[in-house]
């Protein structure tokens, strides 16, 4: 029995097929980990927003105060107030300015949602200054 080693020709021929077998399997990999990693990254954080521990701002002379409150009524200042007259009531009572600060007063238990609506309106009124009021916590050091 007898076994020929010599192939004839030296040279061998290239290979021009790329294996991608190994390439797809790491990438599986990848996509599995993303997949597992991706809701692990997400935060649910209860947040008690109305507290506040920044220094205190220098209050203008005539601040306008908008109440949010609990049953979801208007108060601008100390009247009540209608929400379809939201942007009229602001510009009788800064006469017209819509460049001054009007200053946000909600309760806790306000729901997010109200208190987005009532910064929409604002908006769409045209007062785009506004400030979020809350009560005043520990400073920073």
């Amino acid at each position: 029995m007898s076994v020929r080693l010599d192939h004839g020709d030296v040279d061998l021929d290239e290979v021009h097929e790329i294996n991608v077998t190994p390439f797809i399997d790491v990438i599986l990999v990848l996509l599995i980990i993303f997949m597992i990693a991706a809701p692990l990254a997400t935060v649910d954080v209860s947040v008690d927003l109305p507290s506040s521990n920044t220094p205190r701002q220098a209050r203008p002379d005539k601040p306008i105060y908008l109440t949010l409150k609990t049953d979801l009524s208007l108060t601008l200042g100390n009247d009540t107030i209608n929400r379809s007259a939201l942007g009229a009531s602001l510009d009788q009572i800064s006469g017209g300015d819509r460049e001054q600060r009007v200053f946000v007063r909600a309760g806790k238990t306000v729901p997010y949602g109200e208190m987005m609506t009532l910064m929409n309106e604002l908006r769409t009124a045209g007062y785009l200054k506004i400030a979020l009021v809350g009560l005043e916590g520990d400073t920073l050091q």
